[in-house]
């Protein structure tokens, strides 16, 4: 596969933007009853998310590393594979989200969908690829039937 930078260096990125677009622009700050809370409501979220994707793939003895597809053994489409075929990126992008809340600008959510973009061209297509090629059409029948983030 073309990408050689880990999914979860990709989000440390862009939680730094986020970061430095709160502190250097003056405009876009918010504020409301509950962020906190929905804060850590999302980075709970995350967590079991990413927990229990990444279990399902353990317990189905097939790659994690999302820079080797082409070594998955095993297409897991159960659980909650079942309403994603990308959940430990969801979880990341979950994690963005409850920063960005807690940072408190509106734009952050720009850069949340930056996270998006850059990681369905860089990192999922090229996995996309590499997964259709190793499962051929039950893969195709899979992306079909599920959504690619939730």
């Amino acid at each position: 596969m073309k990408t050689k930078v880990p999914p979860a260096i990709v989000m440390l990125v862009f939680a730094g933007l986020m970061y430095v677009l709160d502190r250097f622009l003056p405009v876009g700050e918010f504020d409301f009853f509950g962020r906190n809370v929905l804060t850590w409501i999302l980075l709970v979220l995350a967590a079991i998310i990413g927990i229990l994707s990444i279990a399902q793939f353990l317990y189905k003895k097939t790659t994690v590393d999302p820079l080797m597809p082409e070594k998955a053994n095993h297409l897991v489409t159960n659980g909650i594979y079942n309403y994603s075929r990308n959940p430990m990126y969801l979880a990341l992008l979950l994690i963005l989200l409850a920063f960005g809340l807690k940072l408190g600008n509106a734009f952050n959510t720009l850069i949340a969908a930056g996270f998006v973009s850059y990681m369905n061209h860089f990192q999922i297509k090229p996995e996309e690829d590499a997964l259709m090629e190793l499962f051929g059409q039950d893969y195709k029948i899979y992306c079909k039937l599920t959504r690619r983030w939730f």
